[in-house]
């Protein structure tokens, strides 16, 4: 299902890493959008972020997540977002990890909107 409003975007990608769904995953970024999946690791491209989310979801997450600020101009969105996750270690311990998002979305020719930038961690506090 598409995001038709900035805010889903986050919302649908939580559903989608709930449902062990990496192509609904997918589907939410642009062809080039960026990803930080760590510390000085930026990847680029929906082949690279498909490829972080079959290594999330091996974890069997879920999570939860709430957009509490979304700032538009046009057809581009920063979104706030804070989330809680809680997934599978290799070593079957349970782990929950959290954090403050953010996003930059745009929106599609469709109306539809899509990541262009995802940093889930934020980059600080």
């Amino acid at each position: 299902m598409p995001a038709q409003r900035p805010e889903e975007t986050d919302i649908l990608v939580m559903q989608a890493i709930n449902a062990g769904d990496v192509e609904a995953a997918v589907a939410l970024y642009e062809p080039n959008a960026c990803f930080v999946a760590g510390p000085n690791t930026v990847l680029q491209g929906t082949e690279a972020i498909r490829g972080a989310f079959r290594d999330m979801m091996a974890g069997q997450p879920s999570g939860t997540i709430r957009v509490p600020e979304v700032v538009q101009s046009g057809d581009l969105a920063l979104l706030l977002s804070e989330w809680t996750v809680t997934s599978t270690g290799a070593d079957g311990t349970r782990t929950t990890s959290s954090g403050r998002g953010r996003e930059v979305v745009r929106r599609q020719p469709d109306g539809t909107w899509k990541f262009v930038i995802d940093h889930p961690t934020g980059g600080g506090s």
